[in-house]
């Protein structure tokens, strides 16, 4: 059982590590999603972010390019994405860890 159980720990190991490195680009990419408000008749953008229990706005422009929409775009998917895999490796690293803490046939 030790050459199982010394993969199952590389595993691990690899699971927080990776984890990690998930967690530095998900700081790293800017957060929020875009809204664009129609007000008095035109159409202003927004990026909105939650800051606490408070949505946030920050005024980003009355015309955006489409390669600065895409950009934002992008970017919210990444970060649902980014979530999405660290919380599957929440999970594989719960269970790496009770799989460790199981007791050994003698």
């Amino acid at each position: 059982m030790g050459i199982i159980k010394d993969l199952l720990k590389e595993e691990l190991e690899n699971s927080i590590r990776i984890k990690n490195d998930y967690k530095e680009a998900l700081k790293k990419s800017p957060g929020g999603s875009l809204i664009r408000k129609k007000i008095r008749g035109h159409k202003y953008y927004y990026l909105a972010y939650r800051e606490g229990k408070k949505v946030k706005f920050v005024y980003k422009g009355k015309k955006l390019s489409k390669d600065c929409i895409e950009e934002l775009k992008k970017s919210r998917h990444l970060r649902l994405k980014y979530k999405d895999l660290i919380h599957r490796l929440d999970k594989r690293i719960k269970y790496l860890r009770k799989a460790l803490r199981g007791k050994e046939d003698a």
